[in-house]
């Protein structure tokens, strides 16, 4: 059963017991239990839910607690009987409006929800009762006082592990985007001075028109390329905020090419096998940023079976071109690496948007936003027996160079 499928389990059942009690009680007491069970209700239901936000939620349950207090003028057994019920509910409440609200509203709503717990219930008690004292009143209001301290201390602590998760994400990405850019750049440079080359090369002698034909076909590829370069390199730095990094820009640019030496090391290495399936052809037919990406995709999937699957006995690599609609994000010619490793045990490394588990780290996070600067996809789950991270990386039509490994200038 899933997490969510347990909290609405609770929510019915909470929703049907917490109120029966009054079914043997005075009319009255039917006002106390409602309020017990829509605080009930909201705390353990997962918001947003359709158009209805936890800020709205919670505020309703604030004013409607705050009125039976000032309305309710049933006995004090029957306001004590639900109490407990509508406390435990309105701490709930209150810690996830501590973590999850946005900061003035979890401050304005989070301070009605304190005082409600802290002041307004037990004086909805302690004020009907038969005899009721200042000592009581005070003694109640403190006791609660420290439990909404402690619900929000524990609250401001998973919100400061929340916002430091959130600031390691947003790090990593513009890292990522940031050398995306640097390698475009590179790209870029690449391109221009093969224009160049083919221009000065022309200036040295008379062509006939076969080769004056061949040389304009060159230098127009080249220029597409080298536009298709400077496209991705702008949906990289989109941020206008960010500001390159001040480290020079890597010497060397790894590609398909050599994904041969980089299972090999892994297997050579270490205690699990590799085998890569690529056919020979392949790194001739994509432009050098593809290629790039694809053999980051390798190496951090390899690195991550070699921290979290120390158990797999075999890992394959495979790098095919494919065409058509692929997962719903690239339409046409496009290349797929996958790394499958056989190790379904473990932990993984969580991180992609719209995960909803918890922990691991963030290389995926910034691979995922490498992958989508160049329209492509990233996805990573369990596969049969195993792990699979696959990678959908467009090919575009006329922008298609040789992936070589060339030495920095």
């Amino acid at each position: 059963m899933t997490r969510s499928r347990i909290r609405a389990f609770l929510c019915v059942v909470a929703v049907v017991t917490v109120p029966m009690p009054a079914i043997l009680a005075p009319p009255h007491a039917l006002v106390v239990a409602l309020s017990a069970t829509l605080a009930v209700a909201v705390a353990l239901t997962r918001w947003p839910y359709r158009r209805i936000g936890l800020a709205t939620a919670a505020s309703v349950v604030v004013l409607v607690s705050y009125a039976v207090t000032f309305v309710y003028q049933g006995r004090h057994q029957f306001a004590g009987l639900w109490l407990p019920v509508e406390m435990g509910a309105l701490l709930l409440l209150f810690g996830r409006v501590v973590r999850r609200l946005p900061g003035r509203q979890a401050a304005v709503i989070g301070a009605a929800l304190g005082i409600g717990a802290a002041v307004e219930l037990p004086l909805r008690l302690t004020l009907r009762m038969p005899r009721p004292t200042a000592e009581a009143s005070v003694i109640a209001c403190l006791l609660s006082f420290f439990a909404v301290v402690a619900v929000a201390a524990v609250a401001l602590y998973l919100r400061s592990l929340d916002d430091r998760r959130v600031r390691a994400v947003a790090d990593a990405r513009r890292a990522q985007r940031l050398e995306t850019a640097r390698d475009l750049h590179d790209f870029v440079a690449h391109e221009v001075t093969g224009i160049v080359l083919e221009a000065q090369a022309a200036q040295l002698g008379e062509l006939d028109p076969h080769e004056a034909r061949e040389l304009a076909v060159r230098v127009e590829e080249a220029g597409l390329r080298a536009l298709a370069s400077m496209d991705h390199m702008v949906g990289a730095l989109r941020d206008p905020d960010e500001r390159a990094a001040e480290e020079p820009p890597p010497t060397r640019v790894y590609g398909l090419a050599d994904l041969p030496d980089l299972v090999g090391r892994f297997s050579a290495t270490g205690r699990i096998p590799a085998r890569l399936d690529m056919a020979g052809d392949v790194a001739l037919l994509v432009a050098p940023e593809i290629g790039g990406t694809a053999y980051a995709v390798v190496l951090e999937a390899l690195t991550n079976v070699r921290r979290h699957a120390s158990s797999a006995t075999r890992v394959v690599v495979t790098v095919a071109p494919i065409d058509g609609l692929v997962d719903g994000a690239v339409d046409g010619a496009a290349l797929r690496v996958t790394v499958t490793d056989d190790a379904g045990g473990g932990t993984r490394p969580a991180g992609l948007a719209g995960d909803d588990r918890h922990g691991g780290g963030t290389g995926l996070i910034g691979l995922a936003e490498r992958v989508k600067a160049l329209g492509g996809a990233l996805h990573a789950g369990r596969q049969a027996a195993g792990w699979q991270v696959s990678a959908v990386l467009p090919v575009p039509e006329g922008a298609q160079g040789r992936n070589r490994s060339p030495a920095g200038r």
